[in-house]
């Protein structure tokens, strides 16, 4: 059974855009993942096909109506009964690699994505809706913020990057960020590559990467390594100071 992503969008030819390209593309063609975007305005009742309206009680931009946003829903939720609905907005709860897993091994998902002001607020309590963000920062449409979404759970179904074990180690999979890449020239600019990388040691490379990894997390995101398991086995100074040595 292959993952269906149905975005709900005022701009339907934005899908599946970059997702038709590299490994999703590829994905695409083979049938591993299926895109049927539907256009919002087809849902409207009037004969300019209006589907925003100004806010109640005043108030700059437009607001998408919860009619017009409602039997858009219930049209896409028909055809695939089994998919959760998601929300764009930067309200939402911000996305997870670990809720990313869970969709991605899903039959697929319904993104509504919205424009102007945003949601007639009465559709959330109408339908079962999951209201997500993509991070602190403000786009202009949730079509943006639903490719991102959707490369990451496609990039996580079986075949699609190849090997099974390719996204095992990757940032957020662990709890930690990933560790430091490099690769030939081993002189490059007077930058050499770790000599351990080059040991041929399995076992202390292995080590290493676990070491940066943790580093790399403290120093950089400490909100990450707060919640990481063993963050209270280590001072977070000590990132610093090995930071600080390497850059020496």
């Amino acid at each position: 059974m292959s993952f269906t992503a149905v975005p709900l969008t005022l701009y339907p030819d934005m899908f599946p855009g970059p997702l038709g390209h590299s490994i999703a593309g590829r994905a695409l063609e083979s049938g591993t993942w299926h895109c049927a975007p539907v256009q919002i305005r087809d849902f409207a009742t009037d004969k300019h096909r209006t589907v925003d309206d100004t806010p109640a009680g005043g108030g700059a931009g437009m607001v998408l109506k919860a009619d017009v946003l409602g039997a858009a829903i219930d049209h896409a939720v028909a055809a695939h009964t089994e998919l959760p609905i998601l929300a764009m907005t930067p309200r939402g709860t911000p996305i997870t690699q670990a809720r990313v897993r869970q969709l991605s091994a899903g039959p697929g998902v319904i993104i509504l994505c919205g424009r102007f002001e945003g949601f007639d607020e009465r559709i959330f309590d109408a339908r079962p809706i999951e209201e997500v963000s993509m991070g602190d920062i403000i786009l202009s449409g949730g079509e943006m913020g639903a490719l991102l979404l959707l490369d990451a759970c496609i990039r996580l179904l079986p075949g699609v990057m190849g090997a099974a074990s390719s996204g095992d180690d990757e940032s957020f999979e662990n709890g930690l960020l990933e560790y430091p890449h490099y690769t030939r020239p081993v002189n490059w600019e007077g930058r050499t590559i770790p000599e351990v990388l080059r040991s041929g040691d399995h076992a202390k490379i292995a080590a290493w990467r676990k070491q940066q990894a943790e580093d790399h997390t403290r120093l950089r995101r400490p909100d990450l390594w707060e919640r990481h398991e063993g963050a209270r086995a280590r001072p977070a100074s000590g990132a610093r100071r090995k930071e600080k040595d390497q850059r020496t």
